[in-house]
């Protein structure tokens, strides 16, 4: 067997060359070699390492398995699968210790903890949103909800009164609603036609609702009002209360409109467009239908004028937004009145009232340019 060059293998039993283990850096050194004892490493360990700075903190705990047991950090002299007697410790650096701040290192529980429910109140609130009216108050949505239909019912309740007090009248109103909307006087006036027995009674109720309707208008405005109060401020309830007595005035206006001009005009056209060709014979129920449709419609449709001025003073919109929208806003009431006014195959109704919705959005945005608002 030939002979191995000198050097090639190593002599059994030499010792590596001590590594010189003050030459690392920076914080962190590794303490103890192969010729150190366990006395010697434990005596060696500094004390009271709780008010070390972060930099020089011990990193390690007892168990293994990790940065500190690879084979970079091994001390010489020891075989593989062998511990040190020394456990890896960390020493103060001298140089990064001098950063840091004299004094121990504040415990989170040091600070001082305040009580939300002594913490001063931003001025001028209750305590819930800063610059939120005095009156209002946080209540859960169950108690909300429970509010609403409440004041809801009062509405109805008051619809349902106003009905029972005009029914008894309803009669007359039947009769003098019909001889001054249906063409023609004195002996030419068409009569109604009945076509079953409760034709009339429920003609009558017709008529009633509608009182009932026109009455509780502003109380749906008003419940509605203090229902929102507690979050309102005191200009923005000045102008809701305003809107009580002008939306009651709108509703009549809208009633005697469709009763003096937009019914008359409509029948008379249902009377002459069939002229020659057949005679219309008008039944009570279905010419009621349309009548009472048109009467609380255009009561509905007169409250543009208040919706814009209240749409206006609350900040939600202004005259000039709606000014550049126009165009929208008359689709918008053509597409309304062609929907609800389908019980006229003709289209002179919807025509009409689609009219008059543009006619009072135009008006009211001239009114408001002429005061300057």
């Amino acid at each position: 067997m030939a002979e191995e060059p000198d050097g090639g293998r190593e002599e059994v039993g030499e010792r590596e060359p001590r590594v010189d283990w003050t030459s690392l850096q920076p914080a962190v050194r590794r303490v103890g070699d192969g010729e150190d004892s366990a006395e010697s490493a434990s005596s060696d360990r500094p004390s009271g390492w709780a008010h070390l700075p972060p930099a020089a903190r011990r990193v390690e705990e007892s168990g293994a398995g990790d940065e500190w047991d690879g084979p970079d950090l091994q001390p010489p002299g020891l075989r593989e699968g062998e511990t040190a007697a020394t456990d890896p410790q960390l020493l103060a650096d001298d140089e990064h210790q001098a950063d840091e701040p004299e004094g121990d290192v504040p415990s989170p529980d040091d600070h001082e903890v305040v009580d939300p429910a002594s913490a001063p109140e931003p001025e001028g609130t209750d305590g819930l949103v800063a610059n939120a009216p005095e009156t209002d108050e946080e209540a859960p949505l169950a108690v909300h909800v429970e509010e609403m239909i409440k004041r809801l019912a009062i509405v109805i309740a008051v619809a349902g009164l106003a009905s029972v007090v005009v029914f008894p009248l309803t009669e007359e109103l039947v009769t003098t609603i019909w001889d001054y909307v249906l063409p023609g006087s004195g002996d030419e006036v068409v009569d109604p036609r009945v076509y079953h027995p409760l034709e009339l009674i429920i003609t009558q109720l017709k008529v009633a609702s509608l009182a009932g309707l026109v009455v509780a208008l502003p109380a749906f405005v008003y419940e509605s009002y203090a229902f929102m109060r507690p979050g309102l401020y005191e200009n923005e309830r000045r102008y809701y209360l305003a809107a009580v007595p002008t939306s009651l005035v709108l509703a009549v206006l809208g009633v005697f409109f469709a009763y003096f001009i937009v019914l008359p005009y409509t029948m008379d056209y249902f009377q002459g467009y069939t002229q020659g060709t057949a005679d219309v014979a008008f039944a009570l129920g279905t010419t009621f239908n349309l009548i009472l449709m048109v009467m609380g419609y255009l009561a509905v449709v007169f409250q543009i004028p208040l919706f814009i001025m209240l749409a206006i003073m609350l900040g939600v919109v202004t005259r000039r937004w709606l000014e550049d929208r126009r165009l929208l806003f008359w689709a918008a009431f053509a597409g309304i009145s062609f929907t609800f006014g389908a019980i006229d195959p003709t289209g002179v109704v919807p025509i009409i009232v689609a009219l008059t919705m543009i006619a009072l959005f135009e008006a009211t945005l001239a009114l408001l340019r002429w005061t300057g608002n």
